[in-house]
């Protein structure tokens, strides 16, 4: 069992401060290429960020990057490195360490060395929105070192109905207490928090009377 919490919007708000001072200068960094848009989202959107107080990793951000490429002058790899460079060249002046690619994202992780304990850390999706609400994502493939355009799931597309309906109906205590305890008692190490949270949504829907067509 973990022992998950949630942070306050007190201990977030600074930290998610210096998070838009970052993007800023990444933003002028790159503007020789294209320029971007942001969006924070996910837990902190919600106003749900969790942290297991008894383990060294820390929190998470998650946050949106949207390129200005109508022209598609640049492909999926260059994009996402022409990013994760002009990150590493700023990271450093708010003690970021440098970025982790990964499938869906980069990530850059700011680390208390003496006691080897990550604080916390942000993950950087780049996606792509377009026609009806659709989305794509840059999707780096590890094993063939390549990237490439990606459309979301069909679970992305339903979700935000499904948290509308919780809203609508005032069940938004019972999804925060029921995506708290998913978290600590979650067994799958791989499993993200996105997607406890959805799983958390589902199960709050299917209580109350909503299923899927």
């Amino acid at each position: 069992m973990y022992h998950f919490q949630y942070v306050s919007k007190n201990e977030i708000a600074p930290l998610k401060k210096q998070m838009i001072e970052l993007i800023g200068l990444v933003q002028d960094e790159t503007r020789n290429f294209f320029t971007f848009q942001y969006e924070f989202v996910g837990s902190v959107k919600r106003n749900m960020v969790t942290c297991d107080v008894n383990s060294n990793i820390g929190f998470d951000f998650d946050v949106n990057i949207m390129i200005n490429d109508d022209g598609e002058e640049y492909s999926a790899k260059e994009i996402k490195q022409i990013l994760m460079k002009a990150f590493n060249k700023y990271a450093y002046k708010y003690n970021y360490d440098f970025c982790e690619n990964s499938t869906r994202v980069f990530t850059i992780k700011m680390k208390d060395r003496k006691s080897s304990r990550i604080l916390h850390s942000c993950d950087f999706a780049i996606v792509n929105n377009y026609g009806a609400n659709r989305q794509e994502y840059i999707r780096f493939d590890k094993k063939s070192n390549s990237y490439g355009w990606m459309e979301q799931s069909d679970g992305f597309y339903l979700l935000p109905e499904k948290i509308e309906f919780c809203k609508d109906n005032y069940l938004w205590s019972e999804v925060r207490e029921t995506y708290l305890k998913k978290k600590n008692y979650n067994t799958d190490k791989n499993k993200k928090s996105r997607s406890i949270f959805a799983d958390a949504i589902h199960q709050i829907c299917q209580q109350n009377g909503y299923f899927e067509e």
